[in-house]
């Protein structure tokens, strides 16, 4: 458990950065303080510039500093981007024990032979390995083998894999920034952590997170996650589509979009067609703007179902399309997008949910918080993982190491 039963989440997004300090009061998690500010050093989720990224970090954990009163000097921290991966791998050992009862020792030795693979490129590491199944002697879907007999034993596993200088760039911008990093997890497990119940993940559900420049699809089945993918587009494009459609500056189309934007018609704005094209006209630097309700649907429309589609695609790659009996969940930014619930539905076919983050108490409803809530819940939950089995001992030992050549 964390020193002093404080937890912090530091959410490092592409359009602004969250932290969320966490104290446990009881039984219960509270928010001791929240803060977000913009971003900037980020491009699709990933860090490029450490510099940039360093100063935005250093800004938020002062004001969530003097707010909290205490010094912060560790965080649970994301890692976004469509770098990110799930690729599937298995590996075979034979069981060491004369008695053919199967260790930790077998079970960490066979899921180390998964990682003895090639991956797409010389830049890219494996951050994580998770098992989809055991198989001993032939006998399949055991999901804990450790303490059961038999001569072989087969692991069939995804490994979750990164971008290495986007990591290292990530890394060196939180330890340069006088923090120690308790964990890295990935941006829709975080979040997933933070909107998904057991009972979903064990019927079988997409979290759909869509974000300001990236889109995240994690599907889970049997409680484990069995697909991943993430997508480089995301709430901005449609803020871009707007500004271009409407002939406006990006801040102005944010705005409209945030209050006027939505997905689809309202029944009652079907029933009655001419409220869709009735004009709206707002005012800024003395200009006025005119658009329709109409306007705003056939520019958004589309650009959500494009990442509907991408995520459609995803899911036919698995054979999981219409079948998911736990159905979609939607969060992040991008979820509170009126009618988004219902396109999703109707592209999808299946059933759908916003997802607002549960399990910290004094929080706001707000889905654009999971992936921050996540990242806490992760610290209440150390072997939680949001669904990833805890890191094979001698990476994360590595990883340590290395990290601590970064520490001050």
């Amino acid at each position: 458990m964390a020193r002093n039963n404080i937890i912090t989440g530091l959410d490092i997004g592409t359009h602004s950065i969250k932290a969320l300090v966490a104290q446990k009061k009881g039984n219960d998690w509270e928010v001791l303080s929240y803060a977000e500010i913009p971003s900037f050093g980020l491009r699709k989720g990933a860090v490029v510039s450490a510099e940039e990224t360093v100063k935005n970090i250093q800004m938020i954990m002062s004001g969530i500093e003097k707010d909290c009163n205490r010094r912060i000097d560790s965080v649970y921290v994301n890692i976004g981007g469509s770098h990110l991966y799930v690729t599937p791998s298995d590996g075979i050992i034979s069981v060491s024990r004369a008695d053919q009862r199967i260790s930790k020792e077998d079970v960490d030795r066979v899921l180390q032979a998964t990682r003895a693979i090639n991956i797409s490129s010389k830049n890219d590491e494996i951050l994580d390995v998770i098992p989809k199944e055991f198989i001993i002697d032939d006998q399949r879907g055991i999901k804990q083998p450790e303490n059961l007999t038999g001569v072989r034993l087969e692991a069939k596993v995804l490994l979750l894999c990164y971008f290495q200088p986007y990591f290292t760039n990530l890394t060196q911008a939180v330890l340069g920034s006088k923090l120690q990093i308790r964990d890295v997890i990935p941006s829709p497990l975080a979040a997933a952590n933070a909107v998904l119940t057991p009972q979903q993940k064990e019927l079988g559900v997409a979290l759909i997170d869509v974000g300001s420049a990236t889109t995240s699809l994690a599907v889970f089945e049997e409680g484990d996650l069995i697909h991943l993918a993430i997508f480089p587009i995301g709430s901005a494009n449609i803020t871009n589509d707007i500004a271009i459609g409407l002939k406006t500056e990006v801040p102005i189309a944010e705005s409209i979009k945030k209050q006027y934007g939505a997905c689809m018609f309202a029944k009652i704005e079907k029933d009655k067609k001419d409220q869709t094209k009735r004009k709206i006209e707002i005012f800024e630097n003395s200009e006025s703007l005119n658009f329709t309700k109409k306007n705003l649907v056939d520019i958004i429309e589309p650009r959500v179902s494009e990442i509907l589609d991408l995520v459609q695609k995803e899911l036919k790659k698995i054979n999981r399309q219409g079948a998911l009996p736990g159905g979609i969940v939607i969060t992040g930014g991008g979820a509170k997008i009126p009618k988004i619930k219902e396109l999703t539905k109707e592209v999808l076919k299946l059933s759908c949910e916003i997802g607002k983050p549960q399990g910290i108490i004094g929080l706001q409803d707000d889905p654009a918080l999971a992936t921050v809530v996540g990242l806490v819940l992760e610290g209440v939950d150390p072997d939680g993982n949001g669904g990833m089995i805890n890191p094979i001992q001698g990476w994360w030992a590595k990883l340590k190491r290395w990290l601590k050549n970064f520490i001050p």
